[in-house]
Parts: C-alpha cells; sequence; structure tokens
C-alpha cells in the first residue's frame, strides 16, 4: 500500500479528466431520474463499450466510435419513447452481444473490453482531458437552457399540449446530450464507473435537496468527492478503478440511507 503515486505529474491529467466527469455525469443523472430514465444511462454506456470495441476493430480511435453509438442510441430512444425502458433492455442486450462477439473473435479486442470494463482511468490522455473539456463546455451551458422545459414537462405535462407546442425537441436534445457525456465517461472511466457516477449521486441528492438547485449542488459535490476518494484508493491500493468507484459510491448510498432513517 503506497499513496506516494497520487503526487506523481503522470496521474494529474487521469485525475483531473475524471473530476470534470464526475461533475457532470451526476447532473445528467438528476434529469434522467426526474424523467424515470435512468436506466437508459446504462444503455447508453453499454451501446458506448461496444462501439468503442467496434471502432478499435476497425482502426478508429475508440473515443469516437463509443460516441458515435451512444449518440445512436439516444437517437434511438427518443424515437422510441413510446417502448421505455424496453428500449433500454433491448439496446443493452445489442450491445452486449455486439461486445462479447468482438472480444471472442478479435485478440486485442479482449484486452480493450476488461479495459473498459474495469476502468482504464489510468491510461487517459491530454486528448481525453481536452474532450471533458470541451463536452463540459458544451453540455453545461445548454443543460441550464433545457432545465426550466425538462421541469415543465415532468410536472405540468399538458402545459406544452395547451399551448400548441411539442416537448420532444427539447427532449431529444437532452438524450443527445446525455449520450454525449455518457459515451465519453465510458471509455474514460468504464462502463459500471460511468454508470454508478450517473444514478447514486442524484439518489442521495433527491433525499437531501430541499430545493432542485440544492439538489443539483449536493449531486455534483458527491459525484466529485466520491471520485476523489475511489482515484486515491485505488491507486493507493494498487486496484482497478472502476470497481472501486463502484463500490465506494455504493457505501455512500449506505452511509446516507442510515442518516436519513436517523433524521
Amino acid at each position: 500500500m503506497s499513496f506516494d503515486l497520487l503526487f506523481d505529474p503522470l496521474f494529474r491529467v487521469p485525475f483531473f479528466t475524471g473530476l470534470l466527469l464526475a461533475g457532470l455525469l451526476p447532473l445528467i443523472g438528476m434529469y434522467l431520474r426526474l424523467r424515470n430514465e435512468w436506466l437508459a444511462a446504462l444503455a447508453f454506456a453499454q451501446m458506448a463499450s461496444a462501439g468503442a470495441l467496434l471502432a478499435m476493430v476497425l482502426d478508429w480511435p475508440m473515443v469516437i466510435g463509443g460516441v458515435l453509438a451512444a449518440l445512436l442510441a439516444a437517437l434511438l430512444k427518443g424515437l422510441a419513447a413510446r417502448a421505455g425502458a424496453n428500449a433500454y433492455a433491448l439496446m443493452m442486450l445489442l450491445a452486449w452481444a455486439g461486445g462479447v462477439l468482438l472480444v471472442a473473435n478479435h485478440p486485442l479486442a479482449e484486452q480493450a473490453g476488461h479495459a473498459l470494463f474495469d476502468g482504464q482511468l489510468y491510461f487517459t490522455g491530454e486528448g481525453h482531458l481536452a474532450a471533458a473539456a470541451l463536452v463540459c463546455v458544451v453540455v453545461l451551458p445548454l443543460l441550464a437552457w433545457l432545465s426550466r422545459p425538462l421541469l415543465l414537462g415532468r410536472f405540468f405535462p399538458a402545459f406544452y399540449r395547451a399551448r400548441g407546442r411539442s416537448e420532444r425537441p427539447r427532449l431529444m436534445l437532452f438524450d443527445l446530450l446525455a449520450g454525449l457525456a455518457v459515451a465519453l465517461a465510458t471509455v474514460s472511466l468504464g462502463v459500471m464507473a460511468a454508470f454508478a457516477l450517473v444514478f447514486v449521486p442524484p439518489l442521495i441528492a433527491y433525499r437531501f435537496g430541499n430545493s432542485w438547485r440544492t439538489g443539483l449542488a449536493w449531486s455534483a459535490a458527491i459525484g466529485m468527492v466520491g471520485y476523489s476518494c475511489a482515484f486515491a484508493a485505488s491507486l493507493g491500493f494498487d486496484q482497478p478503478f472502476g470497481p472501486v468507484c463502484v463500490l465506494l459510491m455504493v457505501m455512500l448510498f449506505v452511509v446516507s440511507s442510515v442518516k436519513y432513517d436517523r433524521m
């Protein structure tokens, strides 16, 4: 056990790459939970991993393959809105089957598949950091602009119908933003670590936030603090980042549940 690596300049870029995503993903998760569509995040992550593996087989950058696959999943989700959770389950099954077949039939895909599952954060470079920063610059202002329409659509579903307008374009734009953020996080952090950062912080924030804005702040803070602790623990104990991040997030939820029940 050694924590000397925390001060190694080699890990500064991976740390800040993950930190940006750990602040963004919980915000996406808040709106997915608002719409009872949190399972979509796992579908996007699975599709992104399959797309990244396919891109590697085709000798393309894995980031591009993951993003394109997740954006396609987001578009299909918007077109099949009535299918609900069935669409997410079908996408996850499709992505899992495609990923396993790629791993079984391509010698390099097996190693890449393990990296996507375990989390390859330590191997991210300046390109990943630049991409994460760019996604934050693009997604955060658009998410702020979409916040009011998303809240109106959830709590006052007849609002747009009464005004003769459709909420579908805004919902599809949000789906594309969620797919973009989750795809980049999947390629950088791993499938389950990305999903944990989308799912767990909002789950906790919904209990402790006394307003929507407070809940958003709680969610982002929980994601970034939890991520930082997971990064330190995984380096210090020489463990893969993905499972450490997931375990720590689950522990945070359990602890917060105990404290909430005592209040």
